[in-house]
């Protein structure tokens, strides 16, 4: 499968999708989407949580890498692919690659989870580590392209296939609940949020995204009007510690309707209610999309909002943050 985005094109990006699904179901989790009462309550909306944390190795990535991998050739398969990723990419490109019998390389950031290493060495990828910072990851791009000339570059989310990937996920969403008013995902590399808009917007839906304000490149991005670099990584959303690509930033300019920027103690406050309520462990970066809904309740009220729930890779050794928490937790 070969597509380009090009605004006015989106039959042949659903259609892309679709196809990707078919290619991909037999390895992935059609993960769960849950309901609660008492969040419903609390936001005044109906939320339905896809929980991509229930998906192989944690996290949405699986959907994308996988795509990504069945494209490759025999000669390509056999050549190896590697990556740079802050760790939930990376794992499921090791899972994936195990799955199919690839060799997988993955740099990553010193600062990464352990949890998240861990799931990376699980799958017997080879693992190098890098400082933390889009700089550090480019040069190790380049070191890998120079290492491993015959090898296949799989990028975290700049690259159709990983999109069309990612987008599988809000496509079984509005399956489950056709009657959405709405989705929120959140946006990191853009990868999620860029196949997620392509499917909202092929149904008429809005499409929302949340990131931590202390690393809003993103938010910043649609304000310019072209890719701002990525902020210092100083937010305790590790998985969206990057900045936009020239494949997923056209399709956030042309299909998301707003960027909701959340504070980390937002973050953290949305994190222990989805911990407590729904009973499901969630990473930081996902709770951002419950954090934008509590903090703009009165834009939601009464409407039925999809919310995809990234990953689940916490790291348990860094609890409890400290970060003050909000009166409604």
């Amino acid at each position: 499968m070969n597509w380009q985005y090009a605004a006015g094109s989106e039959a042949l990006q659903l259609d892309a999708i679709n196809r990707a699904h078919q290619l991909i179901e037999p390895f992935v989790v059609n993960t769960p989407v849950l309901q609660n009462a008492y969040l419903d309550e609390l936001s005044g909306a109906r939320l339905y949580f896809k929980c991509e944390n229930l998906q192989r190795t944690g996290a949405f990535k699986f959907r994308g890498a996988c795509h990504a991998l069945l494209q490759l050739t025999k000669a390509q398969r056999a050549a190896g692919v590697y990556t740079v990723s802050s760790g939930n990419h990376g794992a499921a490109l090791a899972c994936a690659g195990d799955i199919l019998n690839i060799k997988v390389t993955v740099a990553v950031p010193r600062s990464a989870p352990a949890v998240k290493k861990a799931n990376i060495k699980r799958y017997r990828a080879q693992i190098i580590e890098i400082e933390p910072g889009m700089q550090a990851r480019e040069a190790a791009v380049a070191k890998l392209t120079t290492e491993q000339p015959d090898a296949t570059f799989i990028p975290p989310y700049n690259h159709e296939h990983i999109i069309a990937g990612q987008a599988t996920a809000a496509l079984e969403l509005i399956k489950v609940v056709p009657d959405l008013a709405g989705m929120i995902a959140p946006v990191g590399g853009g990868g999620l949020l860029s196949g997620s808009a392509m499917v909202a917007h092929s149904q008429g839906l809005p499409m929302y995204a949340a990131e931590p304000e202390l690393v809003n490149d993103a938010w910043a991005s649609l304000q310019s009007g072209q890719i701002e670099p990525a902020r210092s990584p100083d937010s305790i959303c590790d998985g969206l510690l990057t900045n936009l690509g020239d494949k997923t930033f056209p399709i956030i300019r042309d299909h998301v309707d707003e960027i909701f920027c959340v504070s980390e103690q937002q973050v953290v406050a949305a994190m222990q209610l989805i911990w407590q309520h729904l009973k499901v462990i969630v990473e930081p970066s996902s709770a951002t999309v419950l954090a934008a809904i509590l903090s703009h309740t009165a834009r939601f009220e009464g409407q039925p909002l999809g919310l995809i729930i990234s990953g689940g890779n916490v790291d348990i050794t860094r609890l409890p943050w400290q970060v003050e928490r909000l009166e409604h937790v």
